[in-house]
């Protein structure tokens, strides 16, 4: 969307390393047009708290990425490296698609839903969201403040803890790799459930330790939820804004407004009740199986570029806050990613469990 090479702050453990960064996020004199023509041509007055973060590392901020309109569902012009008829998937579509490219190795993205983990897996790069609340959310436009998170995408998962330990978090120890696998999976396209049936057999070959996990009931559960609290805290966190623009927001987020502020006070209550007692359940399931596999989508990237796929995989991983990571698995043609997900607080552990089936996976 913009490129312009901003200098590095100071030296450190990222000096010189260029990043790219999505539009929601402020960047000081850099376009920061929230993907949307109603801000055409408006500049970040200061820093995002993550840019300055990075910056202050010694990383070099390369410009802005494009964006879903207000990190929603109107596509971005983005088209995905892996094949330009296909979506890269959204809403942080033009940092997937760079680091895909090659234009960047790491880039800034955000999800609410499914916004970092998708367009990772169409993309065929790593894609992780930390633990909910861990990185700084300062000058991120929101959308629901009780789910946005900000994420990040590398190409590989190697790459992805690297620069968790170059910012300065922990990556913990190895530890035995334990899997809980969902029985029976969840619903997904042919390809992907080939693709992560395969990946469940070679990594079960290489003598990974697998534990049958009931809960895609659960999930699904907590997939509505999550719509519903998205719905009901974006709709009025954005009515001044659509009160002032009115249809030149874009028919997504209009629909989406509209429904939100539809929405009774009980419905988001019974919601969010709804999201902690699945984040309750989930807790007994980690204590078993610490880290969970699942797709990272339901199926390759969607051809066309009207639509940028379905969150399911993701969002109820969003609603508890858990750290999750979307992994490239080896196959033919467009790219399909395996997503790992620990219990929130469990950053390094998940981390370290993606490089380690990585390893297994190309073996």
């Amino acid at each position: 969307m913009q490129v312009s090479p901003q200098p590095a702050t100071a030296p450190g453990p990222l000096a010189g390393l260029p990043f790219g960064v999505k539009d929601i996020i402020e960047t000081r004199g850099l376009a920061t047009e929230y993907g949307s023509p109603v801000y055409a041509g408006r500049l970040g007055t200061d820093d995002a708290a993550i840019v300055r973060a990075l910056r202050a590392r010694g990383g070099i901020l390369v410009g802005k990425t494009h964006t879903t309109a207000f990190a929603y569902r109107t596509p971005a012009p983005t088209r995905n490296p892996r094949n330009l008829a296909h979506t890269p998937g959204g809403s942080s579509s033009g940092s997937a698609a760079a680091v895909a490219a090659g234009m960047v190795p790491c880039a800034l993205g955000t999800q609410t839903q499914g916004s970092v983990l998708r367009p990772a897996s169409y993309c065929g790069v790593t894609g992780f969201k930390p633990t909910y609340g861990l990185l700084p959310m300062d000058g991120v436009l929101p959308f629901a403040a009780s789910l946005d998170t900000l994420g990040l995408f590398t190409p590989t998962p190697h790459d992805m803890i690297q620069l968790w330990r170059a910012m300065g978090y922990d990556t913990g120890t190895d530890e035995a790799l334990v899997l809980g696998i969902p029985q029976p999976l969840p619903t997904v396209e042919p390809e992907m459930a080939a693709a992560v049936a395969a990946a469940r057999d070679r990594l079960r070959a290489a003598g990974v330790t697998m534990i049958d996990v009931d809960v895609v009931p659960l999930l699904e559960e907590l997939h509505e939820a999550t719509v519903r609290v998205m719905l009901y805290e974006g709709a009025r966190f954005h009515r001044p804004r659509f009160e002032k623009h009115g249809d030149r927001l874009g028919a997504h987020l209009v629909e989406a407004i509209r429904d939100g502020l539809a929405l009774p006070d009980a419905a988001y209550d019974d919601a969010r009740r709804a999201i902690d007692a699945g984040r309750n359940r989930l807790r007994e399931v980690f204590a078993e199986a610490p880290v969970i596999l699942v797709p990272a989508a339901t199926g390759p990237a969607p051809r066309g570029l009207n639509w940028t796929g379905d969150a399911r995989m993701n969002t109820p991983w969003t609603a508890i806050g858990s750290p999750a990571i979307a992994i490239p698995l080896p196959v033919e043609g467009l790219p399909i990613g395996l997503q790992l997900v620990a219990e929130p607080g469990r950053d390094a552990r998940v981390l370290r469990a993606a490089v380690r089936a990585a390893d297994l996976l190309r073996r």
